[in-house]
């Protein structure tokens, strides 16, 4: 179809949707359409295929194997890792102050 298209990683948090299992890292794309007002890259997601706000970029590349979320050799331990979105208009007093 010609269409150029790039593949997106990043975190997606929990802004808007029930809260079902803990949110994590995802992938979606990013597909460049013509319009009336010229042209523009457009998010699609194909794995949850409902709109979703608060994507956190990380990085964007041709496919996977441009921007891997992890790219080494040798055992790895992650002892701890946490990211919190929230939506502005109805931050936490708690989170408040990291702002």
């Amino acid at each position: 179809m010609n269409i150029p298209a790039r593949y997106i990683n990043g975190h997606l948090g929990d802004i808007g949707v029930p809260v079902v299992d803990p949110m994590d890292f995802s992938a979606w794309i990013e597909v460049w359409l013509e319009g009336p007002r010229g042209g523009q890259w457009y998010t699609f997601d194909p794995r949850n295929n409902i709109r979703r706000i608060g994507r956190i970029v990380v990085a964007r590349g041709r496919d996977a194997a441009d921007i891997p979320l992890v790219n080494s050799f040798g055992p790895h331990v992650l002892k701890a890792f946490t990211v919190w979105t929230y939506d502005l208009d109805n931050v936490p007093a708690s989170a408040a102050a990291l702002r």
